[in-house]
């Protein structure tokens, strides 16, 4: 006795796809980022400036922003393991082009300062993808935003890019090209440890 089969084709994004999911680290990650951020330096009235722009900057941005580049992620259907860590690419890098624009047009920030936001949005929200493809999401997006330098520190990637920029130091550009070479190192692997199975 033969069973009847079914044969389901394995779905690849198209180009509009692609698109959709690079305008939503745009149009939608960015300000999902600014609305909660609002709130986040309500909480700390009282404070100096600095203070305030260095907790909100350096402590609260890793899990703001990386929540709010995964966040398009949950909208997909029957998509790869590869496909959506594709996809993650392209959330994070139109989050990082969103970032450099209004770092570089409104606050006149030197555009090379920013180039690096450009490979660690996209690094960065791949590993929190590769935890969405293999369900498990919690573990791979607190590691997109505390991955350890040394077995001594325990330090963010997120935390040390995003407290380098707001010190701007010439040694803090240089850790933070470091930070950004370690998250694409960790990016890479996790891509070439993906399946071409379908998440369910």
């Amino acid at each position: 006795m033969q069973k009847n089969k079914t044969v389901i084709k394995l779905h690849k994004p198209d180009t509009s796809e692609l698109m959709f999911f690079f305008a939503c680290g745009a149009i939608i990650s960015v300000p999902l980022t600014l609305f909660i951020y609002q709130y986040t330096d309500t909480l700390l009235t009282g404070l100096d400036s600095f203070p305030i722009t260095l907790i909100s900057s350096a402590l609260f941005a890793p899990f703001i922003e990386e929540f709010a580049k995964a966040y398009p992620l949950f909208y997909r259907h029957d998509e790869t393991q590869g496909s959506i860590f594709n996809l993650a690419l392209l959330v994070g890098l139109g989050f990082g082009t969103v970032e450099l624009l209004t770092y570089v047009s409104a606050l006149g920030v030197p555009i090379a300062s920013r180039l690096p936001g450009l490979f660690f949005h996209p690094a960065s929200t791949s590993i929190t993808a590769y935890g969405i493809a293999t369900k498990r999401p919690l573990p791979f997006y607190m590691a997109a935003v505390s991955l350890h330098f040394t077995s001594l520190h325990f330090t963010s990637l997120h935390f040390s890019y995003n407290f380098l920029a707001v010190i701007g130091s010439g040694y803090g550009f240089l850790s933070g090209i470091f930070v950004v070479a370690i998250a694409v190192f960790a990016s890479w692997q996790l891509r070439n440890a993906t399946r071409e199975k379908i998440v369910i």
